[in-house]
């Protein structure tokens, strides 16, 4: 489990990127890049990571499913993703 102080930075980066989003887009669709670059840094859609719903892991994420390769290959030998089953040939 990640460090309940990285879900909750997160999160609030999160929060910051919504807010800001109208803003932004209609600043980008102008060219004022002066007034976005006087945003918040935790406005902008790229410092969000993605993160395990599960265990809040970072790395080894599957953004189809929205947890990291660890949790969904425990999920899909318990059965609990249809349609996933263990490779053999």
């Amino acid at each position: 489990m990640a460090k309940k102080s990285w879900l909750a930075r997160n999160k609030k980066k999160l929060e910051t990127v919504k807010k800001y989003a109208v803003l932004r887009a209609e600043m980008k669709a102008k060219g004022d890049y002066a007034g976005l670059s006087s945003l918040p840094k935790n406005a902008s859609p790229v410092r969000v990571v993605n993160r395990c719903l599960v265990s809040g892991r970072r790395h080894g994420f599957i953004r189809k499913y929205g947890v990291s390769r660890l949790s969904f290959r425990e999920a899909a030998l318990q059965g609990l993703i249809p349609g996933v089953t263990k490779a053999s040939w």
